[in-house]
């Protein structure tokens, strides 16, 4: 068999992202069941797995991957970095028009490129096979116990990205020390299955939704709610789930409810523009309003949540909203505004434990398709562009790619 070439570039992006596709031992591991493949790890100053790492475990690192075949990164490639005619596989942010990266689809549709997006990588079913929710999720809620530990200086955490890898941060978790405050979660997925996590993790209880609303407790508790337990028919008749996921905007938020006993937000619930908000800004400016912190996930900014103005940064993880106003202020100035962390790259922050578990998705779910036979045709069910051209799924994105 003709032996694949498959290399592991360098992030470009800024600020550089320090995960990768594929830990040393996981390359390991795919040139041992994939004989024909070679994997070759591009130079990189900043990636979580140093160079050294990879060169001890006996793989190529190189300066030049331009003999590689299939290219594999986390974010976008810069544009002076595209390397022609190449298969790529990386999170391009440009299935739902995104703006900032036009160009960067109509260069890669200029180079001849096949691009393959990771979050168009999915089943018959339509469901995603490879993900970094869960670490979103994990991280997320870390933040936001941090955040709350910070603003009320009830306990001191180092942040996420300080703890080497997942173990790190949940013997972290041991820390926090809370009163019986309520923790409200929004979500079903993997954002949500990662926050439950941590929050389990940090020795809080999980109560179903009535409990939630009508009790008080002498300790802190966490309530998971999807999306049939805070919308309502606005004609009234029963929750519909295929309904709501079609047309949301039959339905109105009666998030409201749990707002009013709720201190901790963390939306981990993906949002449709169509549908309600979660709660408006005159909502969080009544006395009744009583949550203060906010861990915004998902970052949608503008969207479900009035008070996720802007993305905060790992370095600046939180700023204070003002609802009277509708304007952003220093964090933790004054406290009656609500604290707000929207980090948009959460995963960064436990670079290692993230690449590890995608390397794990990679190497089950695609690897073979890539390196053997897409026989269940999930890689041409995620390739946006072949040969100068969008393929047939991606063919929507016309107007954005050719104007």
């Amino acid at each position: 068999m003709e032996i694949i070439r498959l290399g592991i570039i360098r992030e470009g992006k800024t600020p550089p992202d320090k995960r990768v596709p594929f830990s040393p031992l996981q390359v390991i591991e795919i040139e041992q069941r994939y004989p024909h493949v070679k994997v070759v790890v591009q130079e990189s100053p900043v990636r979580a797995f140093t160079d050294d790492e990879y060169r001890e475990k006996g793989i190529e690192v190189s300066a030049d991957v331009s003999d590689c075949e299939i290219l594999m990164g986390i974010k976008e490639v810069p544009i002076p970095d595209l390397i022609p005619k190449k298969t790529y596989l990386f999170f391009s942010h440009t299935t739902k028009k995104q703006p900032y990266n036009k160009k960067l689809l109509q260069a890669i549709l200029e180079a001849k490129i096949r691009l393959v997006d990771y979050e168009s990588l999915k089943d018959k079913l339509n469901n995603r096979l490879v993900a970094f929710g869960r670490f979103a999720g994990i991280v997320g809620a870390y933040n936001g116990l941090l955040t709350y530990g910070k603003r009320y200086n009830l306990f001191e955490m180092r942040r996420a990205s300080e703890c080497f890898d997942l173990n790190d941060l949940k013997i972290e978790l041991r820390k926090v020390k809370l009163p019986p405050v309520k923790i409200i979660l929004t979500g079903g997925g993997r954002v949500a299955r990662g926050a439950m996590e941590t929050l389990d993790t940090a020795g809080i209880r999980k109560v179903s939704p009535n409990d939630f609303l009508s009790n008080t407790y002498t300790e802190p508790v966490y309530v998971q709610i999807s999306s049939a337990d805070y919308h309502v028919r606005k004609e009234g008749g029963l929750f519909n789930r295929e309904e709501f996921h079609n047309n949301p905007e039959n339905y109105e938020s009666t998030f409201l409810q749990f707002a009013e006993v709720g201190d901790l937000l963390i939306a981990g619930a993906f949002w449709n523009p169509k549908a309600p908000v979660l709660f408006t800004r005159e909502q969080m400016t009544q006395p009744d309003f009583r949550i203060k912190i906010i861990a915004d996930v998902t970052c949608d900014i503008e969207g479900s949540i009035p008070a996720t103005k802007r993305p905060s940064t790992i370095i600046d993880p939180i700023y204070d909203y003002n609802p009277a106003t509708d304007t952003v202020e220093p964090p933790l100035s004054n406290p009656d505004l609500v604290t707000v962390m929207a980090v948009d790259n959460l995963p960064c922050e436990l670079p290692r434990s993230a690449s590890e578990e995608f390397g794990r998705d990679l190497i089950d779910k695609i690897i073979p398709a890539l390196v053997i036979a897409d026989k269940d045709g999930v890689l041409k069910r995620g390739s946006i562009t072949k040969g100068g051209k969008l393929t047939e799924p991606f063919l929507y994105l016309s107007d954005y790619a050719y104007s």
